[in-house]
C-alpha cells in the first residue's frame, strides 16, 4: 500500500509505518495539516476568527495534551525521548496534572432554604446566596432550553441552580412541577446502595458490630494459638484443647437448640472445618449464571454509573462497580461508598474491594452484604499500581497465598451472595504463576476466576496471552473463567471464546468503542456514523446530569468525567476508512480526516479539541476550566 502523504512520524509516504493502522490512503493526512483542517472548520462553524480563539494553543509545541508519535526499540531515535533524572521513561499516568474541584467553578450558591421554600436555619451566618437576583447575576448563563431531569422526572431538586433552568422557573421565580410525571415516578428509586447518614455515623463511631466477621477471625486466632503451642511445644496445649471443645460443645448445643429435629453436628478437629459446619452451604447461597457472558470490567475513573448506563443500552451482560478501598468503606467515606451505587437498569451487578488484610476484608464483606443490593462481590487481585501493591493489595495478594486463602475464606463466610476474583498472569514478566493460583482458590470456594492475561509488570505492553487464558480455563473447570485482554472487535471475541473461556471481559475496548457489545452479539463491524456516537456521549451527558447534578457543579463533573473518557474514544477508527478490517487495539491511529467534520473532530488527540466535543453538549466551559487527562495515551507503546 502507497501512502498518499506523509505519517504523523515524519517518515517517507510510501513507508508503511510499524504498529499503525492500515487506512484507505485518500484519509491520510499530516499532524499540521490535521490540525489546521480542524481548527478552520470549527472557527468557522462558530463564526469566529483565529485571533478570536479562546482555547488556542500551538498544538504541535503542546506534548502534554498529545501522545509523541509511536516509537519502537529497534528505532535509534528512541534515546531521544524525554527523560526523568533517574534515566527512566515518563510513561503511564499524568501524576503531576492539575486538579481543579468542581466546587471552584461556583464559588458562592443559592440557598437550600430559597430553593425548598423554607426559612434558613442558619439565618445571617449562612455563607449561601439568598438575594435571589443577586444569584441570578453572578450565575453562569444556561446550557440548553430544556431540563433532562423536568422532562423525565416531572420537577428538577436544582431549582434555580440547575443550568436549564428556564425549562422550568416562571416569571417570578417560581420551580414548577409536572405533576402527572411527579405522580409516575413517585416511590421510584432508580439509585441503590446510597450510604445512609445512620451508618455512616455508627461506622465512624465504630458502633457497627461484625458479628460473622468476629466468628471466623476468632477461628483464625485459635488455630494461631495452637499452631504456636504446638510448635513451641508449650504445656498450655491442653488448656487449648479444653477450650476449643467447649467451644465446640457451646456452638453444637446452639444449633441443636435452633434445629431441634436435626442431630448435632460431628465434632472435628480444626477451627476452619468448625467454621464449615456453621457457615451457609453453597446451595443456599445466591446462585448467579455467568456462562457466556459479556462482562464489563470495574474501570477506575471511566468506569462510573452513567457510562455503565451507556454500556448496559448498548449490549453488556454484566456490570461491575469501580475498585473500592475497603479501609474507606469501613471508615464512612461517602466518595468510596458512591463507588457502590447501582443504577436499577444494571440486572446483574457486583462491586469490587480491594485489600490485604483478612479482617479488613472479611468486615467490608459483611457490612456490603448487609447494607447493599449486589448480586456478588469481586475481590482484585490484579491492580498493578504502587499505592495498592507495595502495602500487600492487589497483584501483591498473588504472592501472599496465606493471606489470600483467609480472605478468600473470610468473605465466603459472611456472604450470602457469590465471591469472584480477578488476578493476572503473575507480578513478573516471564514468571506466570496464575496456573498455580486456580487449583488452590477452587478449593477455597471462589464462584467465577477473571484472568487478564498480562503480568503486573507488562501493564499494557505487548498482547495478552491467550494461550495461557486457554490453559488456566482447563485448570479451572467447572469454575468458570473469563478471559481478558485486547478485544476490539467481535473477531477477537470470536477467537476469544475458542479457548474455552466461560465468558470475555471487556475493559479499554469498550472505552475506545462502548457498542462493541452489540458487534459481538450481532456477529458484525458496525461502521457507526459520528452523528450516532455524539447521540452516545449525549446519552452519557443526560445520565451525568441525573447522577452529579444539572447545577453548576454537577455540569463541570459530568465534561471531567466525559473528557477522561473521550482520552480513550479518540483512538477509534471508523470502519469504512480502514484497509484491514477489524482494527486492532494495539495499533496506533495515524492522522486522518474523516468522512465529515464531527468525525475528524472526534478523532483528535488533543485536549482542545475534546473540550470543543463537550462543549457541544454542556455549554462553554467556565474561564478557570483547566484539564489533562489521568493516562496518557501511551497504551500503544
Amino acid at each position: 500500500m502507497e501512502k498518499a502523504a506523509e505519517s504523523s512520524t515524519g517518515k517517507a509516504a510510501d513507508v508503511v509505518v510499524k504498529g499503525e493502522a492500515a487506512l484507505k490512503p485518500e484519509f491520510i493526512t499530516t499532524k499540521e495539516k490535521f490540525h489546521e483542517s480542524v481548527d478552520a472548520e470549527w472557527q468557522r462553524s462558530n463564526g469566529k476568527k483565529a485571533s478570536d480563539e479562546d482555547t488556542s494553543v500551538d498544538k504541535n509545541e503542546n506534548c502534554t495534551a498529545e501522545p509523541e508519535a509511536k516509537k519502537f526499540k529497534a528505532d535509534p531515535e528512541e534515546k531521544t525521548q524525554v527523560e526523568k533524572p533517574d534515566g527512566k521513561r515518563y510513561r503511564g499516568q499524568n501524576k503531576s496534572r492539575p486538579h481543579i474541584k468542581p466546587t471552584t467553578y461556583e464559588e458562592k450558591r443559592l440557598c437550600l432554604s430559597i430553593i425548598q421554600d423554607r426559612e434558613c436555619p442558619f439565618g445571617d451566618k449562612c455563607r449561601f446566596h439568598h438575594d435571589v437576583a443577586e444569584y441570578l447575576a453572578s450565575k453562569p448563563v444556561d446550557i440548553g432550553e430544556s431540563c433532562y431531569l423536568y422532562d423525565t422526572f416531572g420537577k428538577c431538586a436544582y431549582g434555580l441552580m440547575c443550568r436549564y433552568a428556564k425549562a422550568h422557573t416562571t416569571p417570578d421565580f417560581k420551580t414548577m412541577e409536572n405533576k402527572d410525571l411527579v405522580q409516575a415516578c413517585e416511590g421510584r428509586n432508580p439509585v441503590k446502595n446510597s450510604l445512609s447518614k445512620d451508618l455512616q455515623n455508627r461506622l465512624r463511631k465504630h458502633s457497627v458490630a461484625f458479628k460473622k466477621s468476629a466468628e471466623y477471625l476468632k477461628t483464625l486466632s485459635n488455630n494461631k494459638d495452637k499452631k504456636e503451642q504446638q510448635k513451641n511445644g508449650e504445656a498450655c496445649a491442653a488448656e487449648l484443647s479444653t477450650a476449643l471443645k467447649e467451644v465446640e460443645q457451646k456452638e453444637a448445643e446452639t444449633q441443636l437448640q435452633s434445629v431441634p429435629d436435626k442431630e448435632p453436628p460431628v465434632k472435628t478437629v480444626g477451627p476452619l472445618t468448625d467454621a464449615d459446619v456453621i457457615k451457609l452451604r453453597p446451595c443456599e447461597k445466591k446462585q448467579v449464571d455467568f456462562q457466556d457472558k459479556l462482562y464489563l470490567a470495574p474501570l477506575t475513573t471511566c468506569g462510573n454509573l452513567p457510562f455503565r448506563r451507556v454500556c448496559k443500552r448498548l449490549g453488556v451482560d454484566i456490570t461491575c462497580g469501580e475498585m473500592a478501598m475497603c479501609t474507606n468503606l469501613l471508615q464512612g467515606q461517602q466518595s468510596e461508598w458512591a463507588l457502590l451505587k447501582r443504577h436499577e437498569s444494571e440486572d446483574l451487578f457486583g462491586v469490587q474491594v480491594e485489600g490485604c488484610f483478612p479482617d479488613t476484608m472479611t468486615r467490608v464483606a459483611e457490612l456490603i452484604n448487609n447494607n447493599t443490593d449486589v448480586d456478588f462481590v469481586d475481590i482484585n487481585s490484579g491492580c498493578p499500581i504502587d499505592l495498592v501493591y507495595k502495602k500487600g493489595g492487589g497483584c501483591g495478594l498473588m504472592t501472599r497465598t496465606r493471606k489470600f486463602e483467609q480472605i478468600i475464606k473470610g468473605m465466603n463466610y459472611v456472604l450470602d451472595v457469590p465471591l469472584t476474583v480477578k488476578i493476572r498472569t503473575g507480578v513478573q514478566e516471564k514468571n506466570n504463576i496464575a496456573h498455580k493460583l486456580i487449583p488452590e482458590m477452587k478449593n477455597w470456594g471462589v464462584s467465577m476466576i477473571t484472568l487478564h492475561g498480562r503480568s503486573r509488570e507488562q501493564r499494557y505492553t505487548k498482547l495478552a496471552d491467550w494461550d495461557y487464558i486457554k490453559t488456566c480455563s482447563e485448570l479451572a473447570s467447572p469454575i468458570p473463567l473469563f478471559g481478558n485482554g485486547d478485544i476490539l472487535s467481535y473477531e477477537d471475541a470470536v477467537r476469544a471464546r475458542e479457548t474455552g473461556v466461560s465468558g470475555i471481559m471487556i475493559a479499554r475496548g469498550a472505552l475506545i468503542k462502548p457498542w462493541i457489545f452489540t458487534e459481538i452479539k450481532e456477529s458484525r463491524h458496525w461502521d457507526i456514523s459520528s452523528t450516532e456516537r455524539l447521540d452516545i456521549l449525549r446519552d452519557f451527558t443526560n445520565f451525568g446530569l441525573e447522577h452529579w447534578g444539572s447545577d453548576t457543579r454537577g455540569v463541570e463533573k459530568t465534561r471531567a468525567f466525559m473528557l477522561e473518557w473521550l482520552s480513550f474514544m479518540c483512538r477509534y477508527i471508523p470502519v469504512g476508512l480502514l484497509e484491514r478490517v477489524p482494527q486492532k487495539i494495539n495499533e496506533r491511529p495515524p492522522y486522518y480526516l474523516g468522512r465529515n467534520y464531527l468525525e475528524s473532530l472526534m478523532a483528535s488527540q488533543h485536549v482542545g479539541d475534546w473540550v470543543r466535543i463537550s462543549e457541544m453538549l454542556l455549554g462553554p466551559v467556565p474561564k478557570n476550566f483547566n484539564f489533562l487527562p489521568k493516562h496518557k495515551a501511551n497504551a500503544y507503546k
